[in-house]
């Protein structure tokens, strides 16, 4: 990218919710960025936040909002009061490698048809299990249980932005609505996830959470859908994901790391069954 026009306006979208601990991170990562800082512009949706995560954010950017009731909704109200011609959208806990923001423009611009991209994501971390996180993570990049997250803003607004009757598979859903339209590529300059203190119990109260929309977006799409069947299947989230494409050899190469990965899955999966069976209830 040599010239004026060839730097578009880029828009980050921020949401958060008491990241005091997260946030200041978050931005500096952005400000970090190989892109010219003039052309991107910083939004930060908080969700009634208690501590000094709106403080914080506000020495980085003047466009911190208030808007609630869930991350779908925080983020439609985001991109609607970008300007960029396309967006990113983070969690207050992500940071991105110097490149992310330069690699989608260059990769937009040679190839148009494109109308998002994947981001390749790295846990960060040192307990077990963040390893554990980081290991099974990196099976997922551009596969139907990624997201897109560098997305172009126009073609984002006519699809109708992320269903914000769902929290959780709000994401899975627009990349479903998004290839209708176009192609989805991956981009390999990471964003990197910050679960150094990871919390089995929270995790597990976040997934149950997530889970609660399941029902609504099986019912959009129909149980027999094939993206869906990957999704949610047992076969794919247990085995295909991690075994194709000749990833087999990831998961024999950490034994130890594979072992942890199956029994985060096991438990995942007992947590959506439980969900259910008090949904059914």
């Amino acid at each position: 990218m040599q010239n004026k026009s060839a730097y578009p306006m880029i828009s980050i979208i921020i949401t958060t919710r008491n990241e005091e601990n997260n946030i200041g991170n978050c931005l500096q990562s952005i400000f970090k960025q190989s892109y010219p800082q003039d052309q991107i512009e910083i939004l930060v949706v908080d969700n009634a936040s208690t501590d000094k995560t709106k403080e914080i954010a506000s020495k980085y950017t003047r466009n911190v909002f208030d808007k609630g009731p869930e991350r779908s909704a925080q983020r439609n109200f985001g991109v609607n009061q970008s300007k960029g011609k396309y967006f990113l959208y983070l969690d207050a806990d992500m940071a991105l490698s110097k490149n992310v923001v330069q690699s989608c423009v260059e990769r937009v611009q040679q190839h148009p048809e494109m109308v998002g991209f994947y981001i390749s994501e790295i846990v960060k971390g040192d307990a077990f299990f963040s390893r554990v996180r980081r290991f099974e993570r990196s099976f997922y990049d551009g596969t139907v249980i990624d997201c897109a997250r560098f997305i172009n803003r126009s073609i984002f607004l006519n699809l109708g932005g992320f269903d914000e009757s769902m929290c959780g598979p709000e994401d899975w859903d627009l990349d479903k609505r998004l290839k209708e339209v176009g192609n989805i590529g991956l981009i390999n300059s990471p964003i990197y996830h910050n679960e150094e203190e990871f919390y089995l119990g929270k995790y597990l109260s976040k997934k149950s959470y997530y889970a609660k929309s399941f029902d609504v977006y099986i019912k959009k799409w129909g149980q027999d859908d094939q993206d869906l069947r990957k999704q949610l299947g047992l076969y794919c989230r247990y085995f295909g994901v991690f075994f194709e494409n000749g990833k087999w050899k990831k998961v024999l190469s950490a034994p130890h790391l594979a072992i942890g990965m199956y029994f985060l899955r096991f438990l995942v999966g007992v947590t959506y069954l439980l969900n259910q069976k008090r949904v059914n209830l």
